[in-house]
């Protein structure tokens, strides 16, 4: 009989290690749900409905070869795309460009280009993207935490970044989330200034911005590694331009750290039709439908800003608006903030209305709050209608328990 024992032969940290969890773990789509949980693009992907093979210039019949392991057009694409002059008079190259299977792929390269296992740290500021940590457990690398300001800015909070990268040894890179997930939240060119001119640390800012084409015009700091030897900022297609099933991540930042991006990645990360399909997109025709959808999506955000505080039950918004999903507390019946409200909420939506949200209460400086993906026009209507039966029927059981206790409670004195 073989000796293998998996928990002696594995290593530590990934035994002990908690698998990323969208709420699609708990609510399959069979259909008829609306997905309002993954912050994807509701009005569909970049692409006309009649695209061809032509439209796309990719030949199915040459699959049997690698792809182009360099992806110098598409490169040429993306950097036209954020060449906007608006940080520096420089321009993007692809010399300034490592793209690999979504962004998370950038996510944990960096980790293996720059942390040590068992010995380097890096910074994060929650609440933040999920993957950061689980990408610092799987190459066994820890984390420094500084929350973010409380709600509703959730700031960076500048002075605490600074001043733990003073004290804290072996810091070698900080991930900074702009617009926030889950806050929405826009993070302040000065601050993150702040943290790339610190005087003694050694270390590199990855900035990223999965959610830049729902911000104002001119927010995204793509263009600033042309300023920062140590910045890189990531970007991908999966939410404005509704190409979440093409995989395709991007990363912008000095010639030597692509160099060390495009040296340890495999060697054909990029495949022939996720390339296709994204010059597509890239593309002016692409363009075009991505703005269209884009301003659809905007539409529908304001609307839920307009309508939401109108439900009983819906609190404040926490942070801020310049993404695809807003973040909203849900109180209980004695009107506060409550996880337990918060998560009956999440349930009941999704196993009674086939609607799917997000509960976010666990997360730091979140209590009781769900994030909502903005839908179509039908999807958002639905989704008011579900949420002000599902609050009034969840707030209402919660006010008879109440009642129930006070009750028991005062029969017990008596007594």
């Amino acid at each position: 009989m073989s000796p293998f024992n998996l928990q002696t032969c594995a290593r530590k940290n990934i035994l002990a290690l908690e698998p990323y969890r969208c709420a699609r773990d708990d609510y399959k789509d069979d259909g008829t749900n609306i997905l309002l949980d993954a912050n994807e693009n509701a009005y569909g992907p970049s692409l006309q409905p009649d695209i061809s093979q032509a439209d796309l210039n990719v030949d199915f019949l040459g699959l049997h070869r690698y792809p182009d392991p360099h992806q110098a057009d598409l490169k040429q694409l993306l950097c036209k795309l954020r060449n906007t002059h608006t940080h520096t008079s420089k321009d993007l190259t692809p010399d300034n460009l490592f793209v690999g299977v979504g962004s998370d792929e950038a996510i944990d390269a960096l980790f293996r280009c720059f942390c040590v296992p068992g010995k380097d740290r890096i910074l994060t500021c929650p609440p933040t993207y999920g993957m950061y940590s689980v990408s610092a457990q799987v190459n066994d690398v820890g984390l420094v935490k500084v929350p973010l300001r409380p709600a509703p800015e959730f700031g960076l909070d500048t002075d605490a970044v600074l001043e733990a990268l003073g004290r804290e040894e072996n810091v070698k890179l900080v991930y900074l989330c702009s617009p926030g997930n889950p806050t929405a939240s826009l993070l302040a060119k000065d601050d993150v200034r702040r943290v790339l001119e610190h005087p003694t640390w050694n270390g590199v800012v990855v900035l990223d911005e999965a959610y830049i084409d729902f911000a104002p015009d001119g927010t995204s700091l793509a263009e600033w590694v042309l300023e920062w030897p140590n910045l890189v900022v990531m970007q991908t297609l999966s939410k404005a331009f509704g190409m979440a099933g093409i995989r395709l991540g991007a990363a912008f930042t000095s010639p030597p750290i692509v160099r060390l991006l495009n040296s340890l990645k495999a060697p054909y990360n990029i495949s022939s039709p996720t390339s296709a399909l994204a010059s597509y997109a890239l593309s002016g025709k692409g363009l075009k439908i991505m703005r269209a959808n884009r301003d659809k999506l905007l539409a529908q955000r304001e609307r839920l800003i307009a309508e939401l505080p109108k439900i009983p039950g819906v609190g404040r918004l926490r942070g801020g608006t310049a993404s695809n999903f807003l973040l909203y507390e849900i109180l209980d019946a004695s009107g506060a903030p409550d996880n337990v409200t918060a998560l009956a909420v999440y349930e009941a939506l999704a196993e009674t209305e086939g609607v799917v949200v997000r509960f976010r209460g666990k997360e730091h400086g979140c209590l009781g709050c769900l994030r909502i993906t903005v839908g179509t026009e039908d999807e958002v209507t639905r989704f008011l209608g579900s949420l002000r039966r599902t609050l009034e029927e969840v707030r209402g059981k919660g006010k008879q328990a109440g009642e129930e206790e006070k009750e028991a409670a005062a029969n017990a004195v008596v007594a």
